[in-house]
């Protein structure tokens, strides 16, 4: 698939990676790796500058590639490690949506150490999309390691590019759920901007120089012991760690969090309780809205059966439920 574009006056004299990270709703880096492997022509000569300083009325050309559905390879046992037990939840021409396991990393980084999802998706031969770089290939957007529940991955460019307009404008996010360690108040918004903490770096912390970040939290159940609750997470903004850091400055701490400042005895907690349980987008080529539900893995299932008054109607939380309690103070 080719994207061609020209340059319009605002950009002049303005770099070619920023052009394009505008025009292809992509980040700077994933730009420049399209630039450096010699995908992107200039009024039609090859260039690998990412730098190059635009003219207005140039002609623009992307030639994004194809990912070659080569199975390499590999001493990773995908088949036996608990950690690669994905379930996928729909799968078309176009997407893939699953429910990501906790302790699995989407994609591969200078620190990882260990296979990842996308190391699963190029082993299982999926098409995936090749607009991001390669250790990327598919990735629209992400969940952090120890978070599971809903992604959806695009399985060619057009739907990558589709996709990440989507989640500019909107159109397309998740509704967490989670276990915190002292109940809310009240339904509440936080509307705080996030950047790393100054005094962490592995962090994130409310700033006021840092970038703007809204996310609304509902009640949804407390626990026996009135100790827990459980709560439901829409986010207006899709910054690292957003939910556990606007949840840390109000004193909250999600169940397992250890990063984010969870004290309490770890006995009885096995993970993370933050799960992404329902997403929603535009399909990219017919245009039909849709919705994906995530099931809770049993880990988190059990931990709410032991201690909420909970039984099976945890299970029986959908779209039409989780709807009405935003719509009551949004």
């Amino acid at each position: 698939m080719n994207k061609n574009f020209i340059v319009d006056e605002d950009y002049n004299q303005k770099r070619l990676d920023q052009f394009l990270s505008a025009k292809l709703n992509e980040t700077r880096n994933q730009v420049t790796y399209l630039i450096k492997k010699g995908f992107v022509k200039v009024n039609h000569k090859l260039t690998i500058k990412n730098g190059l300083k635009l003219k207005s009325g140039q002609q623009i050309d992307v030639i994004l590639p194809k990912v070659e559905n080569i199975i390499e390879p590999t001493s990773i046992d995908f088949e036996n490690d608990p950690k690669f037990n994905i379930q996928i939840i729909y799968e078309d021409d176009d997407i893939l949506v699953i429910n990501k396991p906790i302790n699995l990393i989407v994609h591969d980084a200078p620190s990882v150490k260990e296979p990842t999802l996308v190391d699963w998706l190029r082993y299982k031969g999926i098409s995936l999309s090749t607009i991001s770089a390669q250790i990327r290939h598919g990735i629209v957007h992400r969940l952090d390691k120890g978070t599971s529940g809903a992604m959806v991955i695009a399985k060619n460019n057009d739907a990558h590019v589709k996709l990440s307009n989507q989640l500019q404008d909107k159109s397309m996010g998740r509704y967490y759920i989670a276990i915190i360690d002292m109940p809310l108040k009240d339904n509440t918004i936080i509307n705080k901007p996030i950047s790393r903490s100054v005094n962490n770096r592995i962090k994130m912390a409310v700033n006021p120089d840092g970038k703007e970040a809204k996310t609304a939290f509902a009640k949804v159940m407390i626990s026996k012991d009135e100790k827990y609750e459980i709560i439901l997470a829409k986010l207006f903004s899709g910054r690292t760690h957003q939910i556990r850091a606007h949840l840390n400055f109000i004193n909250r701490h999600i169940l397992g969090d250890l990063l984010y400042d969870f004290k309490d005895k770890l006995d009885s907690i096995s993970r993370i309780y933050l799960h992404a349980y329902s997403l929603y987008l535009i399909h990219p080529t017919n245009g039909k809205k849709m919705i994906f539900k995530a099931n809770l893995e049993n880990n988190y299932l059990k931990f709410i059966k032991d201690n909420f008054n909970a039984g099976e109607e945890i299970d029986k939380i959908d779209q039409n439920y989780i709807d009405s309690l935003f719509t009551s103070f949004l």
